[in-house]
This record gives C-alpha cells, sequence and structure tokens, in this order.
C-alpha cells in the first residue's frame, strides 16, 4: 500500500507540472464560459493506479496495485446552473483490471478489460477554476484479455471481443476534486462483480466455471487533465 500512494502522489505532482506549461490560450477559453451555457472538453485519467477487494472460496483479500497510462481518454459535456453549482456527462474509454498473486506455484494472473463508459456528475466550488466533484455511471466491456503466467515459465493468454468471462455492464461511483488550471484527482469504486461467475467453458472435455468462487470489487485513484472549451457567447 505505500507503494500505491507514492505512485500516486507522484502522479499527481507530473500532471500539475503539465498543466502548467498548458497554453495560455487554453486558460483563456476557461475564462470565457457563461453559466446557463453548455460547453464540452477534453478528458483524460492520465495515471490510473487500480486494486480490488477480491472475495474468493471464502476469504477476502486486497490485490496488488496495477498501474496504468493507456488508453484513458473521453469527451465530456458541462452545464452550469450558476458558477458554483453544475453538472457533466461524457464518453470515455478506461483500462480495468486486477492482478491476482499465487504463492504456490509463484505465479500472477492479469485479468483486464477495455471499456466504455458514460459518467454523470455533480460539480461544486468555482465552475471556473477549482471545485469538489460527486457521482456515477457506467462502463461496458468490449474487449476482455486474461495473462497467466508462472515464474521464469511461458505466458498463457486470453483475449475475447465482448467476453462472458466478466460482467455486461460494470456501474460505479466516484468523488473528486478539480483543480485550476486543470489537473483533477479521483477515486471510483465497483460494487458490482467484475467478473461472471456464472462463466462456463470446456477444459479436456469437462465443463468448468472458472470464476464461481470470485467476487472482485474494483478500487481506483486516477489522475489526469481536464482541458474544457467555452466559446465566447455573444
Amino acid at each position: 500500500m505505500k507503494q500505491f500512494f507514492t505512485l500516486a502522489l507522484a502522479s499527481l505532482l507530473s500532471q500539475a507540472v503539465i498543466a502548467q506549461d498548458a497554453p495560455k490560450s487554453i486558460e483563456k477559453t476557461r475564462k470565457a464560459g457563461k453559466v446557463g451555457k453548455v460547453y464540452f472538453g477534453i478528458n483524460m485519467d492520465s495515471y490510473l493506479l487500480s486494486s480490488s477487494l477480491l472475495e474468493k472460496s471464502g476469504e477476502d483479500f486486497v490485490t496488488v496495485p496495477r498501474f496504468t497510462l493507456f488508453p484513458h481518454i473521453g469527451t465530456t459535456a458541462h452545464y452550469n446552473f450558476s458558477k458554483g453549482f453544475g453538472i457533466y456527462s461524457g464518453l470515455g474509454v478506461k483500462n480495468l483490471g486486477f492482478i491476482e498473486k499465487y504463492n504456490n506455484p509463484d505465479s500472477t494472473v492479469i485479468r483486464r478489460n477495455y471499456t466504455i463508459g458514460i459518467p454523470l456528475g455533480l460539480k461544486f466550488g468555482n465552475m471556473f477554476g477549482t471545485y469538489a466533484m460527486i457521482g456515477g455511471g457506467i462502463d461496458i466491456p468490449f474487449w476482455f484479455k486474461e495473462k497467466g503466467f508462472v515464474k521464469r515459465n511461458d505466458k498463457v493468454k486470453t483475449n475475447e471481443w465482448f467476453s462472458q468471462r466478466s460482467a455486461t455492464v460494470l456501474p460505479y461511483v466516484f468523488v473528486g476534486a478539480r483543480f485550476n488550471p486543470g489537473v483533477y484527482v479521483k477515486a471510483t469504486y465497483y460494487p458490482t462483480n467484475f467478473l461472471n461467475p456464472d462463466f462456463k467453458e470446456t477444459v479436456n472435455g469437462l465443463t468448468v466455471q472458472p470464476y464461481k468462487d470470485y467476487n472482485v470489487n474494483l478500487l481506483l485513484v486516477s489522475v489526469g487533465i481536464d482541458l474544457p472549451y467555452r466559446p465566447k457567447y455573444d
């Protein structure tokens, strides 16, 4: 867990440096927006640290952190009711997953999903500067990847489009803050099972349910950039 928070802090600092170097023209468009108008933006979870609450065969675990850089990108639509309150939604792509470790033998399995999702959030604070955000959304998996390997041995990989190995829909809730001029940090929790415990496959002539005893709830901390475009209205 110490490594998890160290990486989160490093990510936040690096994103702050990037935002400070953003062109001045972008900052001008931020200040040009008005209350009561829809405006759009580019949203990037540039750094994503994930873990999970894993329940397996009656035992509970917190899985090791997983760090990803790409691809996490989307577009957002904002509407401000006042200078201190607004809402937003959008559309984005994420790389979600978790790492499971085994002690005997010394092996690792990484399961992940590429998803497309829709958030819905409330914003409180300075709509043209720093504000807090809270909300939820859904992610829809479209590409499942599983990679397993024993130390110093060959890897075994699975790639499936719209796979039945995972849940069809992944709802989530989040809380976070966006800091002027455009860096944000966000914590996200997925209350439903990442995997599909009812999934069946045939191995050596036998039908098995590889995820029958699994319940996986993802935990994410993301640091990213929000670059809104607010045109000047007459």
